[in-house]
């Protein structure tokens, strides 16, 4: 083989090797992007929602904490208060101790 083939050989491997790094990376990324994307619980203390990509407005649960699509909340209006929940074990959470704290007060 000639000087010119080897280095047209060369080339073309290494290209082969870059797309596939290329794609592996790009594969791995979306892997983990999914993957870090799951509901998870935010700390009680927490003052501010974590950022979204897409723009959507999230809303804090007032019983966990926990930070929900406003699309997705399970939404309950209160004394005119429109409070959005991530579940329907935290809207009960806060309707019993809404109840026990207007009965004992």
């Amino acid at each position: 083989m000639t000087i010119l083939a080897r280095i047209v050989r060369f080339l073309l491997w290494l290209l082969v090797l870059s797309l596939s790094v290329r794609a592996l990376r790009r594969l791995f990324g979306l892997l983990l992007e999914n993957r870090g994307s799951s509901p998870q619980h935010a700390a009680k203390g927490s003052a501010s929602p974590p950022p979204t990509k897409t723009g959507r407005h999230l809303v804090r649960d007032p019983v966990c904490g926990m930070y929900v699509d406003e699309t997705l909340s399970i939404p309950m209006r209160e004394d005119g208060e429109l409070l959005h929940f991530c579940s329907i074990a935290c809207r009960d959470a806060y309707v019993v101790s809404s109840k026990k704290f207007a009965a004992s007060g």
